[in-house]
């Protein structure tokens, strides 16, 4: 590899570290860094960023430098030829692969200044097997074995709470009648019915996880992605072959505007 193709490649992987903490300083400014990455880890990933600017700027001037140094040296390569030799017919895939990688670099960075940010979808929560029990390690504010007692408070429960309590549980009929006000977005499921859902974050969007409640209606179904607050109460799941033994019988199901935090954690 040639002397200018070296500095190009240098100057390309500072710049992508470059354009990838500028976007997390200003996601972080903006509010919308939490649509990423799970809050507890918002300032730790804030510092790096802050010290990944100034050093990707700091190595970018000192592989410009080098390059004005030894660029009278190497005139000959930058025609393709060194110490009389063709500079082989692998170089210019290696220039439009470079042009390439800095060109989606840059429209990446772009998009993420310009365009507004979208949370996961009903579809990924789809292929993600939103309906499969695969929370069952999801902690509730309190024990299962304690929602017998008038004492608990579960105003405060969330959907992965719930669900949660719901897995754990080898006999929910302490959940029976539980009345319940939640809200998630929805995925339908046929029927008069769909599941209330929410994404759980351990570290960031790459890792969410679906987690979700069945909910029965005599109304409309809302459609796919709209995000609902439904009001109701816990009982036994009217289909005995379905894996989630309770489901909400909703006494109203109303639309709303996507949270600002739409991820549970």
């Amino acid at each position: 590899m040639s002397s200018s193709e070296s500095t190009a490649s240098a100057a390309l992987g500072l710049g992508s570290v470059l354009a990838v903490a500028l976007c997390t300083l200003w996601l972080a400014v903006v509010g919308h860094l939490d649509l990423y990455i799970n809050p507890r880890y918002a300032v730790f990933t804030v510092v790096l960023a802050a010290v990944a600017v100034p050093a990707a700027v700091a190595g970018l001037v000192v592989v410009a430098r080098g390059h004005a140094h030894a660029h009278g040296d190497t005139e000959a390569d930058a025609h393709g030829v060194h110490g009389g030799r063709p500079g082989g017919a692998g170089r210019p895939v290696r220039v439009v692969l470079g042009w390439a990688a800095a060109l989606v670099t840059i429209g990446v960075t772009v998009a993420m200044l310009v365009l507004p940010p979208a949370t996961l979808s009903a579809r990924t929560a789809q292929q993600r097997s939103v309906d499969a029990a695969t929370l069952s390690n999801a902690t509730g504010a309190q024990g299962v074995s304690l929602l017998g007692s008038d004492a608990v408070d579960t105003s405060d429960y969330g959907v992965k709470d719930w669900a949660a309590l719901i897995r754990q549980s080898t006999d929910t009929s302490a959940l029976v009648g539980k009345r319940v006000e939640l809200t998630g977005f929805v995925v339908p499921a046929g029927d008069g019915s769909f599941t209330l859902t929410r994404f759980v974050i351990s570290c960031c969007a790459v890792d969410a996880q679906p987690v979700g409640l069945g909910v029965t209606t005599t109304g409309a179904v809302p459609d796919a992605d709209r995000w609902v607050t439904v009001r109701g109460s816990l009982v036994a799941n009217p289909d005995q072959s379905a894996a989630a033994r309770i489901v909400v019988k909703a006494s109203s199901v109303r639309q709303i505007a996507q949270p600002s935090d739409p991820y549970e954690y």
